[in-house]
């Protein structure tokens, strides 16, 4: 059942969202989330409570406490969570510390015409190395995997190809990027351009390259990895 305090968080995370001019959609991204997590958190209270480390990453970005976003002084959630990693086998320790599962997200990037929004829940999940993410300057909940669509940044992207995008907000720099551009969700190469826009370039010299308003071009993240087959 919905209470104030659950309430109180959904308009306080609105407010902070308003405040600093970033959509629920960028926090989603943010916190390794599908798109629509916060706006269904929001709107329709679902989930009901903020997870233990979605909420700390959101205050981190707002600069604020996390008992602002929902936190209690002594979560019983982050005790049974302690207690259960000290129950953990020395195996399973050394496993969770050595790897990062990160969430596969079955609606794809269109590197074609594009790929109108939907649902995003995940299908599965995508095993990377700690070390290997560290070293990359990655951090796991930041990140996502979804599959290419079309053939628009061939050769460099195939369809089929996985990709891992992350969501972390950065200062823009030219390369791939995964954003969404009048409603459809796109792989594209980002340049800047001259008087605040943007240059959306497909790799493939089969199709023309776009110059967008910056502020009509969302950026999801950026594709910091790719697979596919050989």
């Amino acid at each position: 059942m919905d209470t104030d305090s659950d309430a109180n968080t959904r308009s306080r995370l609105v407010d902070l969202a308003s405040g600093r001019g970033v959509s629920l959609a960028a926090l989603s991204a943010l916190i390794g989330r599908n798109t629509t997590y916060l706006q269904q958190f929001v709107r329709k209270g679902s989930p009901r409570k903020l997870e233990e480390n979605d909420r700390r990453i959101l205050a981190e970005f707002f600069g604020v406490s996390e008992n602002e976003l929902g936190a209690q002084t002594r979560s019983d959630a982050v005790l049974a969570m302690k207690g259960a990693v000290r129950g953990a086998t020395p195996a399973v320790r050394a496993a969770l510390a050595e790897w990062a599962d990160i969430p596969r997200l079955p609606l794809g990037a269109s590197a074609g015409p594009g790929t109108i929004p939907a649902e995003e829940i995940p299908s599965g999940r995508l095993r990377f190395s700690n070390r290997w993410l560290k070293a990359q300057g990655l951090v796991p909940t930041m990140l996502s995997v979804i599959e290419v669509e079309g053939d628009s940044m061939e050769p460099t992207l195939r369809d089929g190809d996985e990709i891992l995008v992350d969501g972390t907000p950065r200062p823009l720099r030219a390369g791939i990027h995964v954003i969404r551009l009048d409603d459809v969700l796109l792989v594209k190469r980002l340049e800047t351009g001259p008087g605040g826009t943007l240059r959306v370039i497909s790799d493939n010299a089969a199709y023309p390259g776009l110059e967008r308003p910056m502020q009509d071009v969302e950026i999801i993240g950026r594709v910091v990895w790719k697979g596919g087959r050989l």
